[in-house]
């Protein structure tokens, strides 16, 4: 599997999974455009990538994707720096908890600008340069997405949105030769939970527990969705579209007893 020659754009870069994503595409070959809101991180993140050996430097563009004008820039400021766009890597995303009862419309807002509209919004500027190159898109999405889970509500609503949106992108893409796939990861080891409430130790119980909601008794790790994101990307995957990809221990084929 080779991405040289490929220019790959992947969201939420600094960190967790689109982290994991950029420094293996890296070894891979692929050109990178790496976005996020932590400019340290991302920094770090692309020293990684160059370690890799890849002799292409990132391209770092820092920006909030819930702000349009931010991701026109993000967006703007790859094809100016590459000249093309082979594969998006739709990966940024929060979680927070909360249920029907006590889900503000603040935060159901918030949940659904970050993980649904600024995807909509940045595959939509995407499409044309997609289609120029016969690229494909990956969607982050999560077991949420097709399983329902409680106390995360808007969270998981707004994954099932995003398969969804991979399945009717999918299709409409297909004639103009443009895949759109996602993954759907279970519990992974990133900060991603933390960030949405949890503290230090609730977490730990979280991750105990994954040993129990995950078939193959454990929580996963970024570096095995990164693998999986860099597989439906490449040419290995030239017949698949439209997938919904569970990367998550078997969690998605669980049930309570």
């Amino acid at each position: 599997m080779s991405f040289v020659g490929k220019v790959v754009l992947i969201t939420g870069a600094s960190s967790g999974i689109g982290a994991a994503t950029a420094i293996h595409m890296a070894r891979l070959g692929a050109s990178l455009a790496l976005t996020g809101r932590n400019k340290q991180n991302l920094q770090e993140v692309a020293a990684k990538c160059e370690a890799t050996g890849n002799s292409i430097k990132p391209l770092l563009v820092t920006g909030e994707l819930t702000s349009e004008a931010d991701t026109k820039n993000i967006l703007d400021s790859t094809i100016a720096h590459f000249n093309q766009l082979d594969v998006l890597v739709n990966n940024a995303g929060i979680i927070g908890v909360g249920s029907i009862e006590n889900t503000s419309l603040a935060q159901y807002d918030q949940m659904f600008n970050t993980n649904v509209r600024s995807v909509y919004h940045l595959s939509m500027l995407a499409v044309p340069h997609l289609v120029k190159t016969k690229g494909n898109i990956v969607n982050v999405s999560s077991v949420n997405g097709i399983r329902a889970f409680s106390g995360v509500l808007a969270y998981c609503m707004s994954k099932s949105a995003i398969d969804q949106f991979t399945r009717c992108t999918a299709l409409e893409l297909a004639p103009k030769g443009v895949r759109v796939n996602c993954v759907n990861p279970g519990v992974v080891v990133t900060e991603l939970q933390k960030r949405g409430g949890l503290d230090a130790e609730a977490y730990a119980k979280f991750l105990e527990r994954s040993k129990e909601t995950h078939a193959l008794g454990r929580p996963g790790q970024p570096e095995e969705v990164a693998a999986t994101i860099a597989f439906l990307a490449s040419p290995e995957a030239s017949f698949i579209t439209g997938a919904s990809l569970p990367v998550d221990g078997g969690r998605h084929a669980m049930c309570p007893r």
